[in-house]
């Protein structure tokens, strides 16, 4: 009988079962469970700034508050991306638009993690390829889109070139940072016991660069993006940024803002499978260093 009156306490009073069973609970599964329900509420908190935004993109649109040629509200915008979707309009040039993204994402990546490595390994040719590199990344890289276009034609190797010259250099400056943040100990330690340098390279200093190299290759999947739209905004004979410019063109706004709102989809997922992928690959670090 006084199991039961002790197992019904009013709410807000703390069992002595429920104490027990809370402190034999795994420490591991409480911060899983607290983990999850943190996620749950962030999920929750941004459907609900998602509707606040639609809701007022409405209101704006049909109570017409702006120029009537960009008045266009979600549902014209839905409208569009749905006919454009079953005419295959947005499957094609998606492809064409990704696939200039990855190419010039891996090229750039490769290059900029080899380069940004040998950099940060040879600090007197660093010293001396500094001022041109900090140079050549001082351009703006949209100004070239019309030289590059003269080069290599209205090809994707014009949209990859472009795409090419953004991502190199934040793949290679975070190479070059990781390969700087080595701690001075660890480098003396490794003298003392006599470590060669390829011992020191593969166990101190690549392992020590990891998280910058891929924090850049995040951020280089992005503006690998953003590289190739511009190049299509410019010239191309296919892409989503043509179709930007195109429907600009012709004031077809709705078809503008859909073609926007896919973009930054598309971007998000990318930064989510980038998350994603470094989690994965660096489930060796603790979790405070991911």
């Amino acid at each position: 009988m006084t199991e039961t009156i002790t197992a019904s306490s009013p709410s807000g009073a703390t069992s002595p079962r429920s104490a027990r069973r809370a402190r034999s609970e795994p420490k591991p599964a409480r911060q899983r469970r607290s983990g999850t329900r943190r996620t749950i509420g962030v999920r929750l908190a941004q459907a609900a700034l998602l509707l606040v935004l639609l809701g007022a993109w409405q209101l704006v649109a049909s109570q017409g508050w702006i120029e009537p040629v960009l008045a266009k509200t979600p549902g014209e915008a839905w409208n569009y991306f749905t006919a454009a979707v079953q005419s295959g309009e947005i499957s094609t040039n998606l492809r064409a638009t990704m696939t200039a993204v990855v190419i010039a994402w891996i090229l750039a990546s490769a290059v900029g993690v080899a380069v940004g490595l040998s950099l940060g390994l040879l600090p007197t040719l660093e010293r001396i390829m500094s001022p041109f590199l900090d140079a050549a990344n001082a351009m703006p890289r949209l100004a070239l889109a019309p030289l590059l276009i003269v080069i290599f034609g209205i090809t994707m190797t014009a949209k990859v070139a472009l795409a090419f010259t953004l991502v190199f250099f934040i793949v290679c400056s975070s190479a070059r940072a990781g390969v700087k943040s080595v701690d001075d100990e660890w480098l003396r330690l490794s003298t003392v016991l006599n470590a060669s340098k390829t011992q020191v390279f593969w166990h101190i200093l690549l392992p020590v660069a990891t998280p910058g190299i891929f924090a850049g290759l995040r951020l280089g999947l992005i503006y690998s993006l953003l590289g190739v739209v511009g190049s299509e905004l410019i010239s191309s004979r296919d892409g989503l940024g043509q179709l930007v410019s195109i429907y600009s063109a012709q004031f077809r706004m709705e078809a503008v803002y859909a073609i926007l709102i896919l973009l930054a989809i598309v971007a998000v997922v990318l930064n989510q499978a980038m998350n994603f992928a470094e989690r994965y690959l660096l489930r060796w670090q603790p979790p405070a260093r991911r």
